[in-house]
C-alpha cells in the first residue's frame, strides 16, 4: 500500500510537471520535461535541419554545470574518493553525489522522486527503475541517446539496450556485468578427508557417505550452511539456483518454471531435512548466518562449508592462524539425477542509469554519462593507469598494490554503464589483487565451464506482478522450506504450501512471466 501511494505521489507531480512546461513552451528553456534540442522534427528542409543541430550542440557550450547523481548506499564518501576527483579532472564535469541510506532504501527514493529532488541522473536497481517508469518519472533517452551517446552506443549490445526499453523507449543505460561466473562452490578439510581415507566426493551420493563419515570419526559438523536453498545440493535434483539465493527461474519441457514449482522440490527438502535428522549438517542451520558459518569452520568445528571465491582470501588467512597444518579442498560442482552437474547463473543488468523527468541538465548528464566510456578513460576508470595502477603480463591485466587499491577500491561504484566488448577483461584485473583470491576466482569458472545454466528471466523487462510479488513469496517460500528442514513442519503439507504460495501472486507472477518468455522464442 505504502509503495502505491508512492507512485501516485510520483505520477501526480510528473503530470504537474508537464503541464507547467507546457505553459511555458514559448519560452526558450532546456528545463523540466522538454524534448532535447537536438529534436529535428519531420519536414523540415536541410537548412532547419543544420540550424537544429547547431543549437543542439549549443547546448554544451559555456561553463558546465554541477551536475547531481543519486546512488545505491555504501561503506564510503564517494565525494571525497579519488576517481571521483579523477573523472572530474579528466571530463571536466564536477558531480554531487548522494547515496540513498542503507535500510528503507526504497522508501527514501519514492520520496525524493515526489518531491521532484532535482537530480541530473540516478544509479538504480531493477524493481527501482522499473516502478520509475510506471510512474512516469523517468525521461525517454532516445533522442539524447542519438544525439550525444555514440560511445554508449558502441559500446553496449543491443540484447542488453533490450532490458531498458519499455514500450519502445530507451528509459535507462544498462550497466551490464561481467558476463557468466560461478560465485560459490563447496570446500572440504582435505587433512581431515586423508585422515579417514575418503575420496573427494563427486555426485550427492557420494557426499552424503562422505558427512556420515565425518560425523561418526570426527565428531565435528560435516556440512555447516544457511539458508534453505543451498545451490551446490539443490542443483542435483536438478533445481534452478543463484548463488545469491535469490528467486531462480528455469525451464522445464520447454515451459519457464518458478523455482517453488519444481516437481523435485519437494524430494530436495526430503533429502536436506534428512541431513538434518542424521545430523550430517549443522544443527543451526535455520538461525545461521554467513559470519556465523565461516566462524564455525575457521575455527575446526565444521568439515565443508561453501565459499563465495571474494570471501576466500579471509577464510583462507583465519583457517591457516587457527590450523596451520590445515589443507583445504574445492569439490567439484555435484552431479545428480541428470547425470552431469549444473551451476546457476544469472546474465542480468547490475544496474539502471536514469534521468529524472525534471532534470534540468538532461544533456548534459548524458554527455558524461557518455564520456565516461570513450575508450581510454573508460580503461583508466576501471583498472587506472598502466604502471601506476595496473600492468600488464601475457596479455593479461595485473593490479599494482597498494595503488590500486589505495585508488580504485570503488571504482565500480562510479560505473554508469560498461562497454561490454572490453569491460570483463578489465574487471579480473580485481580478482588478481590476491593469489589466493585469484585462485580460488579461476578454479570455480574452470570447474563451471560448459556447466552454467543461465536463469531465463535474468535478462527480462520489467514484470509488474513479477516485482511486486518476489519479495513476499521469496520470504514465505523461505519460511516454509527452513521448517521442513528442521523437521518443525511435515513434508506432507507441500501442496497447501504450493497452494497458497499460488493464491498470494504465484500464480498471477508465473503467468506474466510465462507471456514474455514465450514472446522471446
Amino acid at each position: 500500500m505504502k509503495k502505491l501511494i508512492s507512485l501516485m505521489m510520483i505520477m501526480v507531480l510528473v503530470v504537474v510537471t508537464a503541464a507547467c512546461s507546457g505553459s511555458d513552451s514559448g519560452k526558450e528553456t532546456n528545463k523540466g520535461s522538454d524534448k532535447p534540442q537536438a529534436t529535428n522534427s519531420g519536414g523540415s528542409n536541410s537548412g532547419d535541419k543544420e540550424k537544429t543541430d547547431e543549437g543542439a550542440k549549443n547546448v554544451l557550450d559555456g561553463d558546465k554545470p554541477t551536475l547531481r547523481q543519486l546512488q545505491p548506499f555504501n561503506h564510503f564518501d564517494p565525494n571525497n574518493d579519488y576517481v571521483a576527483k579523477f573523472l572530474e579532472e579528466k571530463t571536466g564535469y564536477k558531480v554531487k553525489y548522494d547515496m540513498l541510506p542503507e535500510e528503507m532504501f526504497n522508501e527514501k527514493l519514492n520520496l525524493l522522486m515526489a518531491n521532484k529532488e532535482p537530480y541530473d541522473f540516478m544509479k538504480l536497481g531493477k524493481d527501482q527503475f522499473y516502478n520509475l517508469v510506471e510512474a512516469g518519472a523517468l525521461e525517454p533517452l532516445d533522442e539524447l541517446l542519438e544525439q550525444y551517446g555514440d560511445n554508449l552506443k558502441a559500446g553496449i549490445n543491443e540484447e542488453t539496450w533490450k532490458a531498458a526499453t519499455v514500450d519502445g523507449k530507451i528509459y535507462g543505460v544498462p550497466e551490464g556485468g561481467t558476463g557468466l561466473s560461478a560465485s560459490t562452490n563447496l570446500v572440504i578439510r582435505k587433512d581431515w578427508l586423508d585422515e579417514l581415507g575418503l575420496e573427494i566426493p563427486t555426485n550427492r551420493d557420494e557426499l552424503y557417505n562422505v558427512l556420515k563419515t565425518i560425523k561418526e570419526k570426527k565428531n565435528v559438523i560435516p556440512l555447516s550452511g544457511y539458508k534453505s536453498i543451498f545451490p551446490e545440493i539443490a542443483t542435483t535434483f536438478d533445481i534452478p539456483t543463484l548463488s545469491s539465493n535469490a528467486f531462480a527461474w528455469g525451464e522445464l519441457n520447454g515451459e519457464l518454471i518458478q523455482q517453488a514449482q519444481h516437481p523435485k522440490m519437494k524430494d530436495y527438502l526430503a533429502f536436506m531435512n534428512k541431513l538434518y535428522d542424521e545430523g550430517l549438517i549443522d544443527s543451526e542451520w535455520p538461525i545461521n548466518t554467513g559470519s556465523k558459518v565461516i566462524e564455525k569452520f575457521t575455527s575446526g568445528k565444521a568439515a565443508i562449508m561453501s565459499v563465495a571465491w571474494w570471501s576466500s582470501p579471509s577464510i583462507v588467512s583465519a583457517l591457516a592462524k587457527n590450523f596451520p597444518d590445515a589443507k583445504l579442498e574445492t569439490l567439484p560442482y555435484l552431479t545428480g539425477d541428470s547425470g552431469k552437474p549444473s551451476v546457476g547463473a544469472g546474465a542480468g543488468i547490475s544496474y539502471y542509469i536514469a534521468i529524472p523527468k525534471w532534470a534540468k541538465n538532461k544533456e548534459h548528464a548524458m554527455n558524461l554519462i557518455n564520456m565516461k566510456l570513450e575508450e581510454n578513460l573508460f580503461k583508466e576508470l576501471v583498472i587506472g593507469e598502466e604502471g601506476v595502477h595496473h600492468k600488464v603480463e601475457d596479455g593479461k591485466y595485473y593490479p599494482i598494490l597498494p595503488k590500486f587499491n589505495d585508488d580504485l577500491n570503488n571504482a565500480s561504484h562510479f560505473l554508469t554503464g560498461t562497454d561490454q566488448r572490453v569491460y570483463e577483461d578489465y574487471w579480473q584485473a580485481r580478482v588478481r589483487k590476491d593469489p589466493v583470491l585469484q585462485g580460488y576466482y579461476e578454479q570455480f569458472q574452470q570447474q563451471a565451464e560448459g556447466n552454467f545454466v543461465v536463469d531465463p528471466m535474468s535478462k527480462a523487462k520489467p514484470i509488474e506482478s513479477v516485482s511486486k510479488y518476489t519479495q513476499s513469496l521469496m520470504q514465505f517460500s523461505e519460511d516454509t522450506y527452513m521448517k521442513y528442514i528442521g523437521g518443525s513442519d511435515s513434508l506432507d503439507t507441500f501442496d497447501s504450501y504450493l497452494a497458497q504460495w499460488e493464491a498470494n501472486g504465484g500464480k498471477e507472477m508465473v503467468e506474466d512471466a510465462r507471456e514474455w518468455y514465450n514472446s522471446q522464442k
